[in-house]
């Protein structure tokens, strides 16, 4: 087997102020009465949202997760998405990792006997904090990987064998959980990397990831790692419009799309990003620190550069023992954002 080098941990984010007085808006029952798209959970009588798609109950839903924002910047004005939308309809707690790494994040971190039950405890507890938006599982999996050294093409990444993907959406498939491919692109492009995975994107459970971080043709060409890569709105044009292709072929809900983000430069002409109803787009505050930090580079760099739904990720290490911290914000906590996150990945 070809040992995969993964010499990567994610940099501290840069502390830039913080959010004040966000609080998680509390919504009756009558705010979010939604026509013909309401469930009632009878076990514990929460009125929930399902995803048919009604475009009243979106826009209630979308003005939920402003949490009140009085700029303007939120909630967006985007198109109403394609029936069987995920987005905002649930709330996805996702397990981010690679299988050959226990360093990458808590998926490949622990066994997946562990690992299961630790996921589905930390969806209990956004399901616990909020209860308009029902928070579902999923495993977030970087099927391709920056590296330290070039490879035999040079383009200092490695592609995961299908095996390991095969064993991701089979775990997922045991929980009812959604899948995400996650593509770090070192020296390649995404034209080159993300039509490899159309056979899983073509799947109505998978979605996909893309990291700026690690994206080196703009860096000058320069090693993965030693600077922070940058992805222009062309290239996430690119891959929306292929994703957006996938789902009127292959008659699929819209797909959603991770976009992984804790500094200025790694997304460049965020005002052109193009929106589609086949496709919903996620820019996840990717940074790691004590609470101040993550929350000032949301504020700076997510808040203010809106464009459709927001992640946030929460570090089990990098956010505690290598920050100062006895816990990792909670559930609550990262609620009081605004906007308040969507999408929520544990690494």
């Amino acid at each position: 087997m070809k040992k995969l080098i993964i010499p990567f941990v994610l940099p501290v984010v840069i502390f830039l102020g913080s959010c004040s007085g966000n609080t998680q808006k509390t919504a009756s029952s009558q705010d979010l009465a939604f026509s013909n798209s309401v469930a009632t959970n009878s076990a514990d009588s929460v009125t929930r949202p399902t995803p048919v798609i009604d475009s009243v109950g979106y826009r209630r839903l979308i003005t939920y997760l402003s949490n009140g924002d009085s700029t303007g910047r939120w909630p967006v004005k985007d198109p109403v998405p394609l029936a069987g939308a995920v987005l905002p309809f649930n709330r996805v707690i996702a397990y981010y990792g690679n299988l050959y790494s226990n360093r990458m994040g808590a998926l490949g971190k622990w066994p997946k006997k562990e690992m299961i039950p630790k996921l589905l405890a930390e969806v209990k507890k956004w399901n616990d904090a909020d209860t308009v938006i029902k928070a579902i599982p999923a495993l977030h999996y970087i099927s391709s990987t920056a590296q330290g050294s070039p490879g035999k093409d040079g383009k200092w990444r490695f592609r995961m064998p299908s095996a390991q993907i095969d064993t991701v959406l089979n775990w997922a498939k045991e929980i009812d959980a959604l899948v995400f491919l996650d593509v770090q692109i070192g020296l390649s492009t995404l034209q080159a990397e993300i039509p490899l995975l159309e056979k899983y994107l073509s799947m109505p459970n998978v979605h996909l990831g893309i990291d700026p971080e690690f994206a080196m043709n703009g860096k000058g060409g320069k090693r993965p790692g030693s600077v922070i890569g940058t992805m222009s709105a062309a290239d996430i044009n690119y891959v929306s419009e292929y994703l957006a292709n996938l789902v009127k072929k292959n008659n699929i809900p819209p797909k959603m799309l991770v976009v992984h983000r804790f500094t200025q430069g790694m997304i460049t002409n965020y005002e052109q990003i193009k929106l589609r109803p086949e496709l919903q787009i996620v820019i996840d505050m990717d940074g790691w620190g004590y609470p101040a930090k993550k929350v000032g580079t949301y504020k700076n760099w997510i808040y203010s550069q809106p464009i459709q739904f927001t992640g946030f990720k929460l570090f089990y290490v990098n956010d505690t023992e290598k920050s100062g911290q006895k816990e990792m914000m909670s559930p609550a906590e990262v609620l009081k954002l605004r906007p308040a996150p969507i999408y929520i990945q544990y690494q």
